[in-house]
């Protein structure tokens, strides 16, 4: 066992990164799909509804206007692909008015997924047509996994087991015609998952919070010490503190609290208490993942961010050994900031030497009940760019024209930081509440991923990391594959084979760590570590 481990890890892989979320748009403004285009056709995406009745009275839609394009269509782009292996079903409402129409064309909608990194992205794409009723809002259905549909090329694989699609087309009526439409659209939803294709798929640090108590010594350093002796920036009122009344673990659960309440520290009295973490790994390059939900309440400030290890800010974890230049030449990432006086709109910015303070490098989203419900707040790093989403939905993308120092500090390492502070106008009914994380997650690139094992073997393991049910799926020349799944301890625990394309294994009952499935393949055996969380 032990020669087959020490195989098993010098091939070590590690599948691409599936993301649980939520497409949608409600066309309100606050929509997770940053672009809609039309091809051929006029559209508007902020009109309001002529028709607000029935099932949706909603005040904003989509208007879709043919006006004899012969192929008018409207549609979006994702970032990496969808993945229909458990959930392949796309909805929304619909209200085509009968007085829009010319020609005699069926009354019917189509959704067509397409690989938008195609020439001819339609050339492979599968759809589905549903008939429509004019003349009233109707939800419409398209389940790639249920309903009938239509490959363009019959040499396509069925829509579940594709891998390809990253582009939603949605047409009114026929094609190849010259008749006008006018339609109008709402509350566009795929409540599946998507698979990022950044290449930053192996985990290389995070913190799943699962010893309750203190913070992890190992990971996270708290920051306390008053930068200039009085106070922290930015009009702050908060001390920072390392105690567990403002820090602490708890069923799986990071809370860093804000409280009211009178403290003393470095001979300065202030009004509020919380707590700043800093992370004790740096790093450049790769994609941070933050499952948190945030506080309550007008006057908190919680933010996920970053500052460039060379900061000689006073108290920093890293700062007493590879400080070397003073904020902003380090280079800030906000990956998300909320204020509790704008609730629900979140916000990522970069602070450089050509833009700091109230910077203008920054963008922003109105998201869903961020204070209740908790949301995946990302940033991805690559040497040209900066993209920050949430749930999987890029809003805000940094990409300068001209990298140097003062534009782009941002290719040294990085640690991160996680707080609550307190500014502005406070709730005078403020007692306490927390910013609460789920947790922590940095991916890189496998540092074997260009060695042609990952493109010979394209074997896809979904979710990772896992909870309850690990999924395999394969193209059918390895169909037939022998699997087999070994504890951290090098224990075998399920041998399988992978037949139809599509394995389950239950991995519920296993306890928290990291697993190593394997596959015999031409003699060899490649491996993938999968996370149990």
């Amino acid at each position: 066992m032990r020669h087959l481990l020490l195989l098993v890890l010098c091939l070590l892989l590690i599948p691409a990164l599936a993301q649980g979320q939520i497409i949608a748009d409600n066309f309100e403004g606050g929509g997770a799909i940053a672009t809609w285009y039309g091809d051929d056709c006029g559209i508007d995406p902020f009109v309001a509804n002529p028709f607000p009745q029935g099932i949706n009275p909603s005040a904003t839609v989509l208007k879709y206007t043919d006006t004899g394009g012969a192929y008018a269509n409207v549609g979006f782009d994702i970032r990496g692909h969808f993945d229909l292996s458990e959930q392949a079903a796309f909805s929304l409402k619909v209200y085509v008015p009968s007085n829009g129409l010319t020609g005699d064309q069926p009354n019917q909608i189509s959704l067509k997924l397409q690989n938008g990194g195609l020439p001819e992205p339609w050339s492979t794409q599968s759809e589905i047509i549903q008939p429509l009723a004019l003349d009233q809002w109707q939800s419409v259905t398209f389940d790639f996994a249920n309903d009938p549909f239509l490959n363009l090329d019959a040499n396509s694989p069925p829509p579940v087991s594709r891998t390809d699609f990253s582009r939603v087309i949605l047409q009114i009526n026929g094609e190849n015609n010259n008749s006008a439409v006018t339609a109008y659209l709402d509350d566009f939803s795929f409540a599946g998952r998507t698979v990022n294709d950044s290449g930053f798929n192996q985990l290389v640090w995070s913190d799943e919070f699962n010893e309750a108590g203190a913070i992890d010594p190992e990971k996270w350093h708290h920051q306390t010490q008053l930068p200039n002796g009085v106070s922290w920036f930015n009009g702050e009122f908060q001390h920072y503190t390392d105690r567990l009344d403002n820090s602490y673990v708890e069923r799986g659960l990071l809370h860093i609290v804000a409280k009211k309440e009178n403290f003393t520290d470095q001979g300065q009295t202030k009004a509020y208490t919380s707590a700043r973490l800093n992370s004790k790994f740096a790093f450049t390059y790769g994609r941070v993942e933050v499952r948190a939900r945030l506080p309550f309440g007008p006057g908190t400030w919680p933010a996920i961010w970053m500052l460039g290890k060379n900061i000689t800010e006073t108290g920093g974890y890293w700062a007493s050994e590879y400080g070397t230049v003073s904020w902003p030449a380090c280079g800030e990432i906000d990956i998300m900031e909320h204020w509790g006086n704008n609730q629900n709109y979140i916000q990522s910015a970069l602070h450089t030497p050509s833009s700091s303070g109230g910077t203008v490098n920054h963008g922003g989203i109105m998201a869903e009940d961020v204070s209740n419900l908790f949301h995946i707040y990302a940033l991805e790093w690559t040497p040209d760019e900066m993209q920050f989403s949430i749930d999987g939905n890029v809003y805000y993308t940094y990409a300068p024209d001209t990298q140097n120092a003062a534009t782009w500090p941002f290719d040294a390492d990085q640690y991160l930081l996680l707080n609550v502070a307190m500014a502005g106008e406070i709730d005078p009914g403020f007692t306490q509440s927390p910013m609460v994380v789920d947790y922590v997650r940095v991916y890189q690139q496998s540092p074997v991923s260009s060695s042609g094992v990952e493109e010979a073997y394209p074997f896809e393991l979904f979710p990772n990391p896992v909870k309850d049910t690990l999924n395999i799926h394969a193209p059918e020349t390895l169909w037939g594959t022998a699997v087999k799944a070994y504890s951290p301890s090098g224990e075998l625990l399920q041998s399988a084979t992978l037949e139809g394309g599509l394995l389950s294994l239950n991995w519920a009952a296993y306890p928290k760590g990291v697993y190593l499935v394997t596959f015999e393949v031409d003699g060899k055996q490649v491996a993938y570590k999968v996370v149990k969380i």
